[in-house]
């Protein structure tokens, strides 16, 4: 281990009371269905967590638009948080912009086939000063070296 690496303690954890890890995501959450977030329950977050950050994105979609499709980017997300509710945004917390080039949630819509959903949850030691118009790609460089935890819970998706 070298000066300056982040170590993890890998006690965060993320589920969902609607679907378990690496199972099908209802279709009430599809972006041509109700479009809205899925419950989410938050564990294990450190002590020393100031804020969190969520991501939800499609590595799937490399495939059919060239790229990881990005969701849904939330930060601020009060570290006493246990309990993300259905479509519904924790209070204090920002959303960013996601690929359909709207700020908030976008539900999984795959073009082509069964696709993966990715939701990852950092602790973070700070809180971030950066605007709603911000994207993953902004997210993930302001978080950097402020990371103190993070997990990831994933589920699927088919075309409708």
């Amino acid at each position: 281990m070298q000066k300056g690496d982040v170590i993890y303690m890998a006690d965060l954890k993320l589920t969902s009371p609607k679907f378990p890890d690496g199972e099908a995501i209802p279709e009430k959450y599809g972006y041509k269905r109700e479009n809205i977030n899925p419950p989410l329950k938050i564990r294990g977050v450190p002590d020393s967590a100031e804020s969190l950050a969520l991501v939800m994105d499609d590595p799937d979609a490399m495939k059919p638009a060239g790229k990881v499709w990005d969701h849904w980017v939330i930060w601020n997300i009060d570290p006493e948080t246990t309990v993300i509710e259905e479509d519904h945004v924790p209070k204090e917390a920002t959303e960013g912009k996601n690929d359909y080039g709207e700020k908030g949630y976008g539900g999984p819509n795959p073009p082509d086939a069964k696709h993966t959903y990715n939701f990852k949850l950092y602790a973070l030691d700070t809180t971030l000063d950066i605007p709603s118009s911000s994207t993953k790609k902004d997210l993930e460089k302001t978080m950097m070296g402020h990371i103190i935890d993070k997990t990831k819970f994933t589920g699927t998706f088919q075309p409708i």
